[in-house]
């Protein structure tokens, strides 16, 4: 798999999940996909490992039934062969409270055969935590 292959992939990929495709978004998962996003899942319940097409898009259902899209737009991206790395602003309204959740995200990914099997999603952590509860953290 060449780089403009990825590149043209991590584009599709994030512009369907801006549009809240999923069903596009499914279609380039592998069936074996392994993915993390890396967070507190105290309070983001829809954080950690998951395993399997099925899982992951039921994890992006979590999120999109959690979190209204606000915006996703890509600032960094990095391919190389069969792998990307993806830095993007991210904007999330929690409808419960109405506030809106700001904070950049970087992702890691890999591809085989022309779908994602591999996802690793790091973040501020605390600040989005801090976001999320509308307080700062005693710590």
């Amino acid at each position: 798999m060449g780089t403009s292959t990825t590149h043209t992939i991590v584009r599709e990929l994030y512009d369907a999940y801006e549009r809240r495709d999923l069903d596009r978004v499914g279609a380039l998962l592998h069936d074996d996909i392994d993915w993390i996003i890396y967070g507190p899942m105290s309070v983001f319940p829809f954080v950690g490992a998951r395993r399997g097409r099925a899982a992951v898009l039921e994890v992006l259902k979590a999120i999109a039934g959690a979190y209204a899209l606000e915006s996703y737009k890509r600032e960094i991206v990095i391919v190389e062969e069969a792998s990307a790395a993806v830095m993007s602003d991210a904007s999330f309204r929690q409808p419960a409270t109405g506030r809106v959740l700001r904070f950049r995200v970087a992702n890691f990914l890999r591809f085989e055969n022309d779908q994602l099997i591999e996802f690793r999603e790091f973040t501020n952590t605390f600040d989005v935590v801090e976001q999320a509860l509308g307080r700062e953290l005693d710590v």
